[in-house]
Order: structure tokens, then C-alpha cells, then sequence
């Protein structure tokens, strides 16, 4: 898995803006927001501390939660070593070298102790992990409590209408082959409709979430319903 996602990493930001349409960079900062206690209705934090990215790839993610206050510093973390050096370089020309960490991890055995980080999220990875929940589980233990875990993902479409089936054809056949095009590897965007296919539905992920002892758990679609961005809280 780890060398598919090095071979397209000279591609990975291109696919990403073409695919989504540029609006993966806004799901991303709604997600940031709700990652620190400041959505909509809700008081700012007066919290202080770090922040984990899980399976950042080129740290967009990692980058956009080293911008909020509150966020002293971030840890950005990939199993894939030739995405970390893209990351790399992107933050040094945002000028954001000097609050990010790029660590080379795996997602089911964080290297971290426990009630360590203020919040923790992961943007269109968990889909990838071999054992989500152990992943999840790992994420909970290191969050603080009273902290946040956010996963954004992509979720099944299943068979919710013309538009819906509209988007299975489109990510079972134009897919494959722009990836292959941009990329030069078709077998990491053939993979890419198979795993939202089997991936979770909002609901299983809620039950999954709550399983491992993240409370408050809920979510919401973007995306016109093909992305879900979904919220738990450790207990206090």
C-alpha cells in the first residue's frame, strides 16, 4: 500500500484539485474548524496544544490546522515516505516549517502516549488502514480527553438516485483513467472506487466511533452527500 502511494505522490495534489474540484482544501478547513471547538454555535477553545494529522500525505491538512490559534504545534504523520518530503517543502514555502513535524508512522500503532494531543484528524485515510478500528482506537488513546478525533472521508454512494449513480460511473470509469494519465498508475485509481465502496457508511462510522469510546459522535455530508466529515469527543 505504502509503494502505491509513493508512486503517485509527484501526481497526488493535481488528482486531488481535479477530482474533487478544488473543494477538498474547504472540507478540509470546515473540518480544522470543528477540530478545536470552534464551529458554528460553539465558543472558541481556550485550549492550548498540539495537533496530530494522521496519513497526511503532502500535509495539507497537517498545514491548515498549524494556522488556527490554539494549535501550537503539528505532527504530521504518513506511512508513505516519499509523500513526507512533498509536505515538507509545501510548508517551508507557506513559511510554516517551524510549526510542523513530518513523521514517518504507522496509524495502528502511534508512536505517542496516551492523552497527548489536543486534537487529532485524518482526511481521506482511514479508508486505507488495514484495521480501521484499531486505527480509530489508537487515535482516541491519543487524544486528550475532553479533545477531538475528525475523520473526512469519502463514503459509499450506494443507490440514491440518477446523480448518485451519475458519480458511480464517473468514479468507476472516468477515475481510473484520468489517474492513469495524470499519474502514470492506474492501479491506485482503480483502487480508489473499490475502497469507497467498501468503506463505511455514515452510520457504521458513528457505531465504529462510539465503539472505541469517543462520545458525542455525529457527522455531516459535503459534497453534495459523497463526502462526510464526522466528529467525536474523548470523555472528560
Amino acid at each position: 500500500m505504502a509503494a502505491m502511494f509513493d508512486g503517485i505522490s509527484h501526481r497526488y495534489d493535481l488528482l486531488n484539485t481535479v477530482m474533487s474540484g478544488g473543494m477538498h482544501h474547504l472540507w478540509r478547513r470546515k473540518a480544522v474548524q470543528l477540530a478545536i471547538r470552534e464551529g458554528r454555535g460553539e465558543a472558541p477553545s481556550t485550549d492550548s496544544g498540539q495537533a496530530l494529522d494522521v496519513a497526511t500525505g503532502t500535509g495539507d491538512f497537517a498545514l491548515d490546522l498549524a494556522r488556527r490559534p490554539g494549535i501550537e504545534r503539528v505532527v504530521g504523520l504518513d506511512f508513505a515516505p516519499r509523500m513526507l518530503p512533498l509536505a515538507r517543502d509545501k510548508a517551508k514555502r507557506h513559511g510554516l516549517s517551524h510549526r510542523v513535524q513530518w513523521m514517518l508512522g504507522d496509524a495502528l500503532a502511534l508512536p505517542f502516549p496516551n492523552d497527548h494531543f489536543l486534537c487529532v484528524t485524518v482526511g481521506f485515510g482511514l479508508r486505507n488502514f488495514s484495521d480501521k478500528k484499531a486505527a480509530l482506537r489508537e487515535m482516541t488513546r491519543v487524544v486528550m480527553p475532553g479533545g477531538r478525533v475528525v475523520i473526512l472521508d469519502i463514503i459509499p454512494l450506494g443507490d440514491r438516485g440518477i446523480f448518485h449513480q451519475i458519480q458511480r460511473v464517473f468514479f468507476r470509469e472516468f477515475v481510473p483513467r484520468l489517474g492513469s494519465l495524470l499519474s502514470g498508475s492506474k492501479e491506485a485509481y482503480t483502487y480508489l472506487p473499490d475502497s469507497v465502496d467498501s468503506f463505511f457508511t455514515t452510520g457504521q462510522l458513528v457505531t465504529m466511533m462510539e465503539g472505541v469510546g469517543l462520545q458525542k459522535v455525529r457527522y455531516q455530508t459535503m459534497g453534495l452527500g459523497v463526502v462526510a466529515l464526522h466528529v467525536g469527543e474523548k470523555a472528560p
